[in-house]
């Protein structure tokens, strides 16, 4: 398979539930998109809109009985559905081919244990490094991402380190292995704007160094910007619209991404102005709505809205957005000015 013209990883029709006291809570409905090689794609949204679902069902995170992946999802890693994947393909692609970043690094780090011995742990596994290569190789993945005193820090525990600290002691394990996909779920959440940046340029500096492929969880449209070269905006289990950096900052063509730009707070706003906020609360996955999932929060919401959901439509290259708006007989509406003020 040339990888050139072929996408490193597809995902197709995802369908994902997780089975609660209360019902079947309808998490990730269809979801679809591709990741080349070296390309950086952002998946943005509110809390519980699936983005964190959807990167655990790349990393097979997805357990029995709570969760459930659904018949035809289909996830291809080099053209190969690694939902077939057997045990010992999992221990491969995990950590080896494809590895993750969590946002709370002090709950994925092990408390007993060193952070230089999770590294090893990691290099011995995929690697097939020897005890004192890995500890060299440890040494030398905390020197890369930024950590003072290498050679003293690889023998802490994970407690004894800030948090900014913590979130490259997880950078450094997930390319530890050189993996090829690099999913970041949420990574500077509960860091400071300055911390944010630095952990922002190491990974895109591995990523251009590596040519690794990069999926950014977030729900921060600043942290994006800066990073991805491809953004799909998640609603409520669903991909509304998706397309390049520009497409998406500067042809928005869907009212949920045209709310989550007004959204992100701006240097230049007066003093006391009100941030701009998206009114009501995203539907209850219990029971999704038939039509659009945004149909009670939108201000263009017609009667077609709420009765069926619309297809996707395509507006060049990889743009497209799924809203009723762009049917040819929707009244026609103006894109609204995103500086601020209301909707």
């Amino acid at each position: 398979m040339n990888e050139q013209n072929n996408p490193i990883l597809e995902v197709k029709n995802l369908r994902v539930s997780y089975h609660t006291y209360a019902g079947e809570v309808k998490a990730v409905r269809g979801v679809q998109f591709s990741l080349e090689k070296g390309q950086a794609l952002a998946i943005v949204g509110e809390s519980g809109c699936g983005k964190s679902v959807t990167a655990k069902s790349i990393m097979g995170l997805i357990k029995a009985p709570q969760g459930e992946m659904k018949e035809n999802s289909e996830i291809l890693y080099h053209g190969e559905n690694i939902l077939k994947y057997n045990k010992k393909q999992w221990q491969h692609y995990k950590g080896g081919e494809c590895a993750i970043i969590f946002q709370d690094a002090l709950a994925s780090l092990n408390p007993t244990m060193r952070v230089g011995k999770q590294i090893m742990e990691n290099l011995m596994g995929h690697k097939n490094m020897t005890k004192q290569e890995a500890a060299k190789e440890a040494v030398e993945m905390l020197r890369m991402v930024g950590i003072p005193e290498p050679e003293k820090r690889v023998r802490q525990y994970p407690h004894e380190f800030s948090g900014g600290m913590r979130q490259r002691v997880m950078i450094a394990i997930a390319f530890a292995c050189d993996p090829k996909i690099l999913i970041c779920d949420e990574p500077t959440t509960a860091l400071d704007v300055t911390i944010q940046g630095q952990i922002l340029d190491i990974i895109k500096n591995l990523q251009k160094k590596n040519q690794t492929s990069v999926i950014m969880i977030t729900h921060d449209l600043g942290v994006v910007a800066n990073i991805a070269q491809k953004i799909a905006v998640m609603y409520s289990g669903i991909i509304v619209e998706s397309g390049t950096c520009e497409d998406i900052f500067y042809r928005p063509r869907h009212p949920y991404t045209w709310a989550l730009i007004r959204s992100v707070p701006r240097l230049d706003l007066k003093n006391k102005q009100e941030l701009a906020t998206i009114p009501g609360t995203p539907p209850d996955l219990l029971n999704p709505p038939v039509g659009c999932p945004f149909c009670t929060r939108c201000s263009y919401c017609m009667p077609i809205c709420k009765e069926e959901m619309p297809e996707a439509t395509e507006f060049g290259g990889e743009h497209k957005a799924a809203c009723w708006l762009h049917h040819p007989m929707a009244p026609k509406v103006e894109m609204p000015n995103l500086e601020g003020g209301e909707l």
